[in-house]
């Protein structure tokens, strides 16, 4: 190889390096989109390459940074661009969500034309020909390994309508008829999130659990479903409250909607809001207002103290105020207690209380703050009938093959030794056993110790 000839066969590569670090500081909406570890590691690569008597180690180090961060994400490097694209909060894409496309102010249009136009510049830079540029500046006889894997085609078929444009500015009224549908952020990329230190954080495995796996309260299964449907359709929905024994599925069933509707629908959201987070319900509405999505905020295990502030700030997104309440947000919450702010019998009012001139208004607001719920599924304790059902349920989901009479026997040997009867416990006989079976075969004693 011949490196004094290097710097002047090279100079157009270095020429189109510079114009795409130009080009990629100009951008005046879409910033974030190389703000990420991948987008980092690109601009990082530019910079150790830009010139040609650079370095040839950094510039290794920068490409394996480069590559390291691809193989991390698992995607390849157009796949990455577009995708983020598609996710970015921005003023556009918020707007777009909200307005119509003529509605839209159009010098913020003509920003997204320019940075389109140079998203698309900086797209068509390849890694295959960042890796010959790397061999060029760092003299290697042979260039750095690629990166790259198959497109999946789910996302493949959400990324077409940039892909094959030839200019993408022209793809700026579909790009907000996307934001309008699919939302941002996110919201666009989690099925489940929860509320946590003052934002949004998402689950990227969230419960697996399934509506079939689910037995023994159909009648509020239903029920609940057919509410699901209502606040996805559009129409006004109710909040839930799901109380009743431990162990019953109240949880369960609640997460299993987003599993259930995962096919179907793309739209449905599961947001858990931890008990000690209710304080901040007001704003996690307001933020929720005006997105595509419909969001299930899951309040697990819901009870109440005297003057606790979680409790106000429910009843005020129970019963709302003089803010509209968006169409898009329900509030599921399981307890318990039927009456969700604890009461003693000191609470009471006696004749010879003077403490208080309507005691008797206070603690009837306590006990009926569970009516503010539209909609109250109450989940009874699993008697012998209800408990066996749903472990010949889930025994033969597990395709455990025992006759009836042994499963029966050690179900009810495993409740009486462990947390009695309900769905919960149901479900640990049966992994439990699963697991037992799989190591050990069948020993019919297992539970008889």
């Amino acid at each position: 190889m011949d490196n004094q000839a290097m710097p002047a066969a090279s100079s157009s590569s270095y020429t189109q390096i510079q114009f795409l670090q130009r080009q990629a500081a100009s951008l005046l909406l879409y910033q974030s989109v190389l703000q990420s570890e991948v987008g980092v590691a690109f601009l990082d690569l530019l910079q150790a390459i830009r010139y040609a008597d650079a370095d040839a180690r950094g510039c290794l180090q920068a490409y394996g940074s480069y590559f390291h961060a691809l193989a991390a994400r698992n995607q390849n490097w157009e796949e990455y661009l577009i995708t983020q694209i598609l996710k970015d909060e921005n003023p556009f894409s918020r707007l777009a969500q909200q307005r119509e496309f003529k509605d839209l102010p159009p010098a913020l249009i003509a920003a997204v034309q320019h940075d389109l136009q140079v998203l698309q510049s900086v797209y068509e830079c390849s890694s295959a020909s960042l890796s010959e540029w790397v061999q060029n500046v760092a003299h290697l006889p042979v260039s750095p390994v690629v990166w790259y894997q198959e497109q999946d085609g789910v996302n493949a078929e959400k990324t077409l309508f940039l892909q094959h444009l030839e200019h993408w500015a022209d793809a700026i009224e579909e790009l907000a008829a996307y934001y309008r549908q699919f939302g941002t952020g996110l919201f666009a990329e989690y099925h489940a999130l929860r509320w946590q230190a003052g934002e949004f954080i998402g689950i990227r495995y969230p419960d697996p659990v399934k509506l079939n796996e689910l037995v023994g309260y159909e009648s509020q299964r239903d029920a609940l479903l057919k509410n699901t449907e209502f606040l996805l359709s559009g129409e006004m929905a109710l909040h839930v409250l799901l109380y009743g024994s431990r162990g019953s599925g109240k949880s369960s069933l609640v997460k299993a909607l987003l599993n259930e509707y995962a096919d179907v629908c793309d739209n449905l959201r599961l947001l858990e809001v931890a008990k000690s987070d209710l304080k901040d319900l007001s704003k996690i509405v307001e933020q929720l207002r005006g997105v595509p999505q419909k969001f299930i905020i899951f309040v697990d295990d819901l009870s109440f103290e005297e003057d606790d502030d979680a409790f106000k700030a429910l009843k005020v997104v129970l019963e709302g105020n003089l803010t509209a309440r968006p169409q898009n947000v329900v509030v599921y919450a399981t307890s318990n207690r039927r009456h969700l702010i604890r009461e003693f019998f000191a609470d009471r009012p006696t004749p010879k209380d003077n403490e208080e001139v309507h005691a008797w208004d206070t603690m009837q607001e306590k006990l009926s703050f569970s009516d503010r719920f539209g909609l109250t599924l109450t989940f009874e304790a699993a008697d012998q009938k209800t408990y066996l059902k749903i472990v010949k349920h889930l025994a033969a989901q597990a395709k455990i093959n025992l006759s009836q009479e042994d499963l029966e026997y050690q179900a009810l040997q495993w409740a009486t030794r462990h947390n009695g009867r309900s769905g919960r416990t149901a479900r640990q006989f049966v992994d439990f056993f699963k697991a037992d079976l799989a190591l050990f075969g069948v020993n019919n004693n297992t539970f008889k110790t």
